[in-house]
C-alpha cells in the first residue's frame, strides 16, 4: 500500500489538507567512547571477536558486583551541560527486569526514576528557502545506563548465538519531548545532536556501527482534538532514514484514518530497502519491568564546587573542559568573518571543513573569508563527492588550498579552473605548490584587453544569428554568446571584462 519514500512538500499537503498535524518524540541512546564498559573493566570496543571483551561481571557471574566508570559520569554530566539540563547533584541507579536470552543477569542498570540530568533543551537550525531558522526540542532526561548483548540468528542450524561483547557497555539515553512535527525536524535533531556529543568527544555517533541508536514516536491528530495514538518506529540507522520514516509514518497513520480505520498503539520498525515502517509487534499490554533500586551502587554524588576528589565528580571542572559548541562557532563566523549564516551552517556540519578554514585564515588573516567557504563548500566538496571519500583522506593540504584562494583573489586564475589545479594538487602530493601546478599547465587568467576583445569580436562575426535576436529584443541572446566566448581559449579569459567588451561591441555593431 505505501511504497514510496513521502517528501516533506508532499507530507505537508496531506496534513494541510486534513487538518492534521504530525507530532514525533525521539529517544536516542548514544554509546559513550569510554575505554572500558560502564560497570567492569572490560573493553569498550566495536567488531572485536566474538565474547572476547566480556567480564565476569557482564556474564552475570554470581557474586560479581558492579564499579561505576568515572569517566562514564564525567562525560554523562557534560553532555548534561551542553544540553542546558539541570543537572541533579545526586543521581540513582536502578535495575529494569525484563528476560531476554542477551540480558545475562535478566536485568538491566539504567537510571530511570533519578537520573543524572533533567529538563534540558536543544536548538538546532534548519533551512527553509535559504534561511536559516532556529528550532528547539526540550528533554526529558537523560540517563546513565548499560547495554543488553547481541542475538545472532543462525538460520541454517536454526539456532540462536549470544555475542556478549556489548553487555555492560556504557549508554546515555536521550528522552526527548514530543516536540517535532515531521521527519525533516526530526532529522536536523539528530544531525545537531551528533555534532554536539563529536565536537566534546564522549560519543564517536557511528550509526552504522551502533554508536548512535534512534527510536521514534509518532502520532497525528487534528489541530484542537487531544493527541493520537502513537506508534513507536525502532531500527532508524542513518538520518536520512531518520527524515523518510518519520514522515513514512505520518502519512501511513493519515491514510489509516482517512480509511475510517484506527491507530493502534504498536512496535514498528523502518525497512530502508523497501522504505517503509513494518510491524513487529502490539503495545496494547503494558510491560511491568518491575523497577527497584540498585542494592550493589551508591547513589552518584556530584559536586559545584572546583575541586579534585575520589568519589566526587566536580561539574564546575567538568564545564572547563567543554571545547567551542556548533552554535558558538555558527555564531563566531558570521559576527567575525562576515559570513553568511547559511554559509557558516555549512562549515560547521563538516568538522574538516571548518578546520581548514580556521588554518587557512590563520596562515593569513587577510584572506577573503567567504571566498576560502566557498572554496571548501563547493569545490574541495566536489572533488570529495567524485572520489567517494572524505576531505581528510585527500592529499590536498590547507595550506595549499589557501595558495589556490590567493590566485583566485590576485586574478591569476578564474573560478573555471579552481577544481583542476586542487585536483592536479591533490594527485601531486603535498610538496607541490598551486603557482607550479598554474604555470606547468598554462591555467593562468588571460587579463589582456586586446586579447580578449579579439575573441569576443570573432564570436560576434561567427554568431549573426544570435547577434540578430538579441538586437530584435531577446536578451537571452546574450547569455548564449557569453557561454561562447567562455569556452574560447580554453576557459581562460577573464569573464568580467569579456561581458563588458562584448555589451560594448554589441551596442557599437
Amino acid at each position: 500500500m505505501y511504497k514510496r519514500l513521502f517528501s516533506t512538500s508532499s507530507l505537508k499537503k496531506s496534513l494541510a489538507a486534513h487538518d492534521y498535524k504530525g507530532v514525533v518524540g525521539l529517544e536516542v541512546h548514544a554509546q559513550l567512547a569510554s575505554k572500558s564498559k560502564l560497570f567492569s573493566a572490560a573493553p569498550n570496543k566495536f567488531n572485536a571477536p566474538v565474547n572476547s571483551c566480556v567480564d565476569d561481571f557482564d556474564a552475570a557471574i554470581p557474586g560479581t558486583l558492579p564499579v561505576l566508570n568515572r569517566f562514564c559520569v564525567e562525560a554523562a554530566v557534560k553532555i548534561g551541560l551542553v544540553m542546558n539540563c539541570v543537572i541533579n547533584n545526586k543521581s540513582t541507579f536502578d535495575r529494569k527486569h525484563y528476560f531476554y536470552a542477551d540480558l545475562p543477569a535478566g536485568y538491566q542498570i539504567t537510571q530511570q526514576h533519578n537520573p543524572i540530568a533533567r529538563k534540558g533543551y536543544i536548538e538546532f537550525p534548519m533551512v527553509n528557502r535559504k534561511e536559516v531558522v532556529k528550532k528547539r526540542a526540550a528533554l526529558h532526561q537523560i540517563q546513565l545506563e548499560q547495554d543488553s548483548g547481541k542475538s545472532l540468528h543462525d538460520d541454517v542450524e536454526n539456532k540462536v548465538l549470544i555475542d556478549l561483547n556489548r553487555a555492560g557497555a556504557p549508554l546515555v539515553e536521550f528522552v526527548f519531548c514530543p516536540d517535532l512535527e515531521n521527519g525533516e525536524e526530526a532529522a536536523a535533531l539528530v544531525k545537531e545532536l551528533i555534532l554536539l556529543l563529536t565536537t566534546i568527544k564522549v560519543c564517536s555517533c557511528k550509526m552504522e556501527e551502533g554508536a548512535l541508536r534512534v527510536d521514534a514516536n509518532v502520532s497525528v491528530h487534528r489541530k484542537g482534538e487531544p493527541l493520537g495514538t502513537r506508534s513507536e518506529v525502532k531500527n532508524i540507522g542513518s538520518i536520512s532514514g531518520i527524515h523518510h520514516a518519520v514522515n513514512y509514518e505520518i502519512k501511513r497513520q493519515i491514510e489509516v484514518l482517512k480509511s475510517g480505520g484506527k491507530v493502534i498503539n504498536e512496535t514498528r520498525t523502518w525497512d530502508a530497502v523497501k522504505n517503509r515502517t513494518i510491524p513487529m509487534r502490539d503495545k496494547e499490554v503494558v510491560l511491568d519491568y518491575r523497577f527497584m533500586p540498585e542494592p550493589n551502587l551508591l547513589p552518584v554524588h556530584l559536586t559545584t564546587e572546583e575541586k579534585d576528589e575520589k568519589d566526587v565528580v566536580s561539574i564546575a571542572k567538568v564545564a572547563k573542559t567543554i571545547p567551542e559548541l556548533p552554535s558558538q562557532a555558527r555564531e563566531r563566523l558570521v559576527t567575525e568573518h562576515k559570513l553568511p549564516p547559511l554559509t557558516a551552517l555549512q562549515l560547521v556540519d563538516d568538522p574538516s571543513s571548518l578546520s581548514a578554514f580556521e588554518s587557512i585564515l590563520r596562515e593569513n588573516p587577510r584572506r577573503n573569508a567567504l571566498l576560502v567557504s566557498n572554496v571548501l563548500a563547493n569545490t574541495v566538496r566536489t572533488i570529495c563527492n567524485l572520489k567517494k571519500c572524505e576531505m581528510e583522506d585527500l592529499n590536498l593540504t590547507s595550506s595549499q588550498i589557501g595558495q589556490v584562494v590567493d590566485l583566485l583573489e590576485q586574478n591569476v586564475i578564474n573560478q573555471n579552473f579552481t577544481q583542476k589545479v586542487l585536483e592536479a594538487l591533490d594527485e601531486a602530493g603535498e610538496m607541490e605548490t598551486a603557482e607550479n601546478v598554474v604555470d606547468k599547465n598554462d591555467w593562468k587568467q588571460i587579463l589582456d584587453e586586446k586579447v580578449i576583445e579579439k575573441v569576443c569580436r570573432e564570436v560576434v562575426e561567427k554568431n549573426p544569428k544570435l547577434v540578430k535576436d538579441y538586437k530584435k529584443g531577446k536578451e537571452k541572446m546574450f547569455y548564449g554568446l557569453v557561454g561562447i566566448v567562455a569556452k574560447e581559449m580554453n576557459g581562460r579569459l577573464n569573464m568580467a571584462k569579456a561581458t563588458d567588451i562584448l555589451k560594448s561591441l554589441l551596442k557599437k555593431d
